[in-house]
């Protein structure tokens, strides 16, 4: 089975929280805070293998979630770091963000990783907050949370030349004669209904990788059948061998074949359309009159494609010399990176703990409103009972600038500050 397309869910690990401890010993009636760091969360990391060939495993495994880390101990014990979690895709796989469907990474280097999602940092135990005037702080802070975030897996093969045309014309065969890849092959429409690989080594010649693309039919930019799929598995390829049934058995006109699969090509991207082909006329042993194939490469080359030739794959007649004209024109082109646009890639908001404020106006005074993550993780990691925790609590919203900007607002004497639950009086 052959899976090129899988949305998944994945999730980084939470951090720890650090603890609120202090040193508990005989003869050391008030020992100082000794809370440990909590540990970070694990993160969600990518990995190119080269044994993988398919999307296969996220067919049946659609979350994953790297491990928390722990919490802080007494003792100044930090917890421990969640470990990080690799996900292994094969060569060649784009993640893009679900909503956006804009292209995060694309994966298309052997051994290549990408960490997608960090873990939450650990949160700072007590035994940090400790000052010559604060020197037993109750409190600790907690650990961020893990990034979490939908995304489709689309694998794009690599390869260097793809293998074009009509279903039933050759392309398995060519394949299968060049290659150790056991495409399947009949005298059928549709008999491959996914991508096949092959190494194509051949004394004298460089070793290439070449793709049998499945039948692309007319109307498959549109997404006829199953036409986009196959299209984009081209995508990446260098060179294409475009492949004709020239003898007609089939009823089919064999540059009318030409034009329709060429035409699909530019409406899918120019860029593609405009890649370097050969054009083989195959199945030449059933072409009883030479003068059809005369006229195909004349009008052929008409359009701009020089390199036209003659092929038998069933009998082997002129593949040797489609495939090492096929390596010596790849000795000039670029190995090129998959083009993707600033407008497709996916770019993450930073992560921030924010804030938002508003006014709900009273008769005598007026209530402001502080809502936001900011509010959550700072509330989370006060003890509003105590003390040394409020000024705390105090300090850290003046050195945000809340308080400044409450002033900026026109906030009055003795009007109410609320945090989620947590209210108090401004005083001036």
């Amino acid at each position: 089975m052959f899976i090129d397309k899988s949305k998944v869910f994945i999730k980084s690990g939470k951090g720890g929280d650090g603890a609120v401890s202090f040193r508990r010993e005989k003869y050391v009636p008030l020992g100082g805070p000794d809370g440990g760091d909590g540990g970070d969360g694990g993160s969600i990391i990518f990995r190119v293998d080269t044994g993988i060939t398919t999307l296969l495993d996220f067919k049946y495994k659609k979350k994953f979630i790297a491990e928390d880390g722990q919490n802080g101990g007494g003792s100044k014990c930090y917890g421990k770091d969640g470990s990080d979690l690799i996900i292994k895709v094969p060569m060649g796989t784009i993640i893009r963000e679900e909503q956006s469907n804009k292209v995060i990474v694309d994966l298309s280097h052997k051994d290549q990783e990408f960490v997608l999602l960090r873990g939450g940092k650990g949160g700072k135990g007590n035994a940090k907050f400790a000052t010559p005037t604060r020197q037993a702080p109750h409190f600790a802070e907690p650990g961020m949370p893990g990034e979490e975030i939908s995304i489709i897996l689309e694998l794009k093969l690599l390869a260097d030349v793809g293998l074009l045309g009509f279903p039933n014309v050759g392309k398995s065969t060519l394949l299968s004669m060049t290659t150790k890849a056991k495409p399947k092959i009949a005298n059928y429409h549709f008999t491959t209904i996914k991508p096949n690989l092959g190494v194509v080594a051949v004394d004298g010649i460089e070793p290439f990788v070449m793709a049998d693309i499945p039948g692309i039919i007319e109307g498959a930019a549109e997404g006829v059948g199953l036409g986009i799929q196959f299209l984009k598995h081209i995508e990446r390829t260098r060179l294409l061998i475009h492949i004709v049934d020239i003898s007609g058995v089939e009823g089919r006109e064999p540059f009318e074949d030409f034009v329709k699969i060429n035409e699909e090509l530019k409406k899918y991207s120019v860029k593609l359309w405009d890649r370097p082909q050969i054009v083989v006329a195959n199945k030449t042993d059933l072409l009883y009159d030479d003068e059809v194939f005369e006229d195909f490469k004349k009008k052929v080359q008409e359009l701009g494609v020089k390199t036209v030739f003659k092929m038998s794959a069933a009998t082997r007649d002129g593949v040797d010399e489609v495939i090492k004209e096929a390596a010596r024109m790849l000795k000039d082109i670029p190995i090129r990176e998959l083009e993707i646009s600033e407008d497709e890639m996916y770019i993450p908001e930073e992560k921030r703990f924010t804030y938002t404020i508003s006014i709900e106006e009273g008769e005598e005074f007026d209530t402001y409103v502080i809502s936001g993550s900011f509010v959550d993780r700072l509330l989370s990691a006060v003890n509003i009972h105590d003390s040394d925790s409020l000024r705390y609590f105090h300090k850290v919203l003046r050195n945000k600038g809340i308080m400044d900007e409450l002033r900026e607002m026109g906030i009055q004497d003795e009007d109410v500050v609320r945090l989620n639950d947590f209210e108090f009086e401004y005083l001036l």
